[in-house]
Formats: C-alpha cells, sequence, structure tokens
C-alpha cells in the first residue's frame, strides 16, 4: 500500500514511496532473518516506487522490469549491509539506480557523444522545471539513452559531473556536454508538444 505523497527536486515532484502500517524498523528487522511476510510487504509498500526508477532510466518497459527484479533481490540479499544511518528509501533507490546504470553500460557506448567543446550553444537553455514528474518521464522517453542518463543523474539524482563521469566512464566534459545537449532538447520538445496542444484547440 503505498502513499501518493510528493518531495520536490531541482524543481520536479518526485513520488515517494511511504509505508502507511508497518514502519521500515520492523520490515528490515524482518528482512535480515528472511521473513517472508516481511519480504511480501517491502515488495507491496515500495515496488511501485523502485519500478519508477528503473523506468526513467531504462526505455524499454520489460527491461525495466527485469532490472527491477534483479535490483530487488539485490536488496533482499544486501539489507544486512544497510546500517540504518540514513533514508532506507534512498539505499534501495540507489541499487535499483546502480542497477540501470549497469544494465545501460552494456547495451550503449556512452563515450560516443560530443565533447563540449564541440557543443556549439548559441542561447542558454531553459524550460519549465516545474513540470509534473509523470509528463517528464514520458518527455525523457523522447530523449537518446546518454542524454536521458545524465539528465537523471545530474537533475534528478544530484550526482556531480564528476560522479557521473567516474560512473558511466566518460569525461566530466562528455557528462557536462549530454546534460546541455538533454536540456536543449527537452526544450524543443517542450515547445513542440505546446504547439500541438495549441493547433488541437
Amino acid at each position: 500500500m503505498l502513499s501518493n505523497t510528493k518531495s520536490q527536486i531541482c524543481g520536479i515532484l518526485i513520488p515517494k514511496a511511504i509505508p502507511l502500517t508497518y514502519d521500515n524498523a520492523y520490515i528490515i528487522e524482518g528482512l535480515k532473518s528472511e521473513d517472508r511476510k516481511c519480504q511480501e510487504m517491502l515488495y507491496k509498500q515500495h515496488s511501485a516506487f523502485l519500478l519508477s526508477v528503473c523506468k526513467r532510466y531504462v526505455k524499454n518497459s520489460a527491461d525495466a522490469e527485469d532490472v527491477f527484479i534483479e535490483g530487488f533481490y539485490k536488496i533482499l540479499s544486501k539489507i544486512k549491509m544497510y546500517s540504518g544511518k540514513g533514508s532506507f528509501e534512498g539505499w534501495m533507490r540507489r541499487i535499483m539506480v546502480n542497477e540501470s546504470l549497469m544494465h545501460l553500460r552494456k547495451n550503449n557506448n556512452f563515450s560516443m557523444t560530443l565533447e563540449l567543446s564541440k557543443v556549439n550553444i548559441k542561447y542558454e537553455v531553459n524550460y519549465d522545471e516545474n513540470i509534473d514528474y509523470q509528463k517528464l518521464i514520458k518527455i525523457l522517453d523522447y530523449l537518446p539513452t546518454g542524454y536521458r542518463t545524465v539528465f537523471n543523474m545530474y537533475v534528478i539524482e544530484g550526482y556531480k559531473h564528476r560522479e557521473i563521469a567516474e560512473k558511466l566512464d566518460i569525461s566530466i566534459n562528455t557528462s557536462k556536454s549530454q546534460l546541455i545537449q538533454a536540456r536543449k532538447r527537452l526544450q524543443e520538445i517542450i515547445k513542440k508538444k505546446h504547439l500541438y496542444n495549441i493547433a488541437k484547440l
């Protein structure tokens, strides 16, 4: 059972999975002893949110579900590594992000992109960062994998370009250029969709 509360990151409304019946401490202790009931409660309370994290990175729904299953298994198998410090949801979310990145690295070459020095930026890219989360997810599907991945990591997850470069095995300038191009492409997509909606009136 999930609560539909949301948090705001960089102006973007992000849904959060909040348990309504059992607190995390109870579930975590049960998970450490491999209690099936607690495993089921964890799935019911957090699966929708964790799957949405995977879908932000992995465009194909079937692949995203596979990544989620792998990530969920890691949560169960590595639960004793959770120290209790910091957000439990944040800890699970990082596992899902890492699983998603692992999948993407196997199937994409993130270094095949323009370096920052080769990107011709004629204007500062602006777009409505207060866009609804679900609308953002749909729009992100139109971005190339590299753009979408870096945008997710920098804007939504809060990674620095140095951290992104290390995780994707690319240069810092490549990370920066991907983000600039992602924002530029997002602006173009949002503008086109806005004009299309006006034309339908």
